[in-house]
């Protein structure tokens, strides 16, 4: 399903006249493989994908060493997140010529995931749920310059840049790992394991020790009173 960043031109249908080097940065190799058949058909799409990361020391590297155009970064990875990878990169980003532009590309759509690495310096945040010819255009667009958007998610910035005022620290979410934040918001909109275990690219053993970790952490007994702590606190 599209999450309507396209515009209808669509750069798949210039892949031809135009090129851009991509670099894929997420930590699940099934997404990774997906990804670069959905885009990486050169001749088709106009990217080329030179380099594949699953953690952010490998993230580094491989954008250093390939300086590519645009790097398609996910939010959640192991070593630090895509934050990390941001601020390791911050000279390739404000290189004066060919700069290296981060676009994220993430399952979560959450306020503070999104503010996070905008403040970081990517240029724009897409969630999972956009179709790969949105993608393509997106990753143009992020190669010229622009600032790309899912719809609902451009207001998380408008406002947190409005802001004079530093949005106040939750110690109770502070306690948890960004995976157990996203399967915690999961939780609280009614999945079930096995759909949160599908949406993640996890097990759903792993998702059940999120779950215990998540509770454990927050000293709640079930995932009723996860789901109502979620909802206080607008994460869901």
């Amino acid at each position: 399903m599209s999450d309507g960043t396209g515009t209808g031109s669509g750069a798949a249908e210039q892949g031809t006249e135009r090129r851009v080097r991509v670099v894929l940065v997420d930590d699940h190799r099934m997404f990774r493989t997906g990804v670069q058949a959905e885009i990486g058909r050169t001749d088709v799409t106009g990217v080329e994908v030179v380099g594949e990361a699953a953690d952010v020391d490998q993230a580094v590297t491989v954008i250093t060493a390939t300086r590519p155009e645009v790097v398609l970064l996910d939010v959640h990875l192991p070593g630090g997140g895509g934050v990390e990878v941001l601020r390791r990169c911050a000279s390739l980003m404000a290189a004066a010529q060919d700069p290296v532009r981060f676009l994220a590309l993430s399952v979560s759509d959450a306020a503070e995931d999104v503010i996070g690495v905008i403040r970081g310096g990517a240029r724009g945040y897409v969630t999972k749920t956009i179709t790969g010819t949105d993608l393509v255009d997106s990753i143009f667009r992020v190669q010229e310059g622009d600032a790309v958007f899912s719809p609902r998610l451009a207001g998380f910035v408008l406002d947190a840049f409005a802001s004079t005022d530093a949005p106040p620290v939750d110690e109770d979410l502070d306690r948890l790992t960004q995976r157990e934040r996203e399967v915690l918001r999961l939780i609280a909109r009614g999945y079930a394991y096995k759909e949160i275990a599908k949406q993640l690219f996890i097990s759903v053993k792993t998702v059940e020790s999120h779950v215990s970790a998540v509770l454990r952490k927050l000293q709640l007994s079930n995932r009723h009173e996860l789901t109502r702590w979620a909802t206080a606190r607008r994460l869901v």
